[in-house]
């Protein structure tokens, strides 16, 4: 899937752009990488059209829903890269955006209560 999503990129110039300007500073290639595809699968018509539709982006609901999917796609890649856990119904929210996105390079994580399960 990653190289279907570069090769969207390199045919969407304009997308490419806008969506690199979500990623943070600081994040790995492979964050980054997996996280862009959690953006593009689920941005919708949040994609700016236009470049003066991209200026018009910062403001109202547009923004408001622009804002919940990257925080949405950063809880899902703390999720999958740190093993970070949420509230159920945010779990059920960004796994079922992240359907069909594979991560085969992620780091398996122990939680408090399988260590404890393991002990008694």
């Amino acid at each position: 899937m990653a190289q279907e999503v570069s090769e969207y990129l390199s045919q969407n110039p304009r997308v490419a752009a806008w969506v690199e300007t979500l990623r943070c500073e600081g994040e790995t290639d492979k964050h980054w990488r997996h996280r862009r595809e959690f953006l593009l699968r689920n941005a919708g018509d949040l994609v700016p059209a236009t470049p003066e539709e991209a200026a018009d982006a910062e403001s109202g609901t547009r923004s408001r829903q622009l804002q919940q999917l990257v925080s949405f796609s950063m809880a899902w890649a703390n999720h999958v890269f740190l093993g970070c856990r949420y509230p159920q119904k945010v779990m059920d929210k960004i796994l079922s955006m992240a359907e069909g996105i594979k991560v085969t390079d992620a780091p398996i994580h122990t939680t408090r209560d399988e260590l404890v399960a393991k002990k008694g």
